[in-house]
């Protein structure tokens, strides 16, 4: 009798189981997976958006001013510096330095 309880208990014990780790994978994708997709596609619709004359931010942290965007190769010209103008793979510009100064 005993051994039909344990084995009663124990399969109880499996759905109890599997909902919790579906509930923990709910909570990572609600609070980790699905703010950084957003996060990267404000990113990625901002760096299609890039024109000259922006402020912006690249990822190595320079401030500079877009001077020219470059289709054919996904670069950018930026000037960091009066006359300094440095070539920068578009996917590397991550941040409007306007709305990053203003906040």
């Amino acid at each position: 009798m005993n051994i039909i309880l344990a084995a009663q208990s124990a399969q109880g014990g499996g759905y109890s189981m599997i909902i919790m780790m579906l509930a923990i994978f709910a909570i990572m994708y609600f609070f980790m997976i699905r703010p950084q997709q957003k996060k990267q596609k404000e990113i990625r619709n901002f760096q299609n958006s890039l024109a000259e004359g922006m402020r912006i931010i690249t990822a190595g942290g320079m401030y500079g001013t877009v001077k020219k965007v470059n289709l054919e190769n996904n670069s950018i010209d930026v000037e960091i510096a009066k006359g300094v103008v440095i070539n920068v793979d578009k996917n590397y510009v991550f941040a409007n330095a306007a709305s990053q100064q203003a906040k």
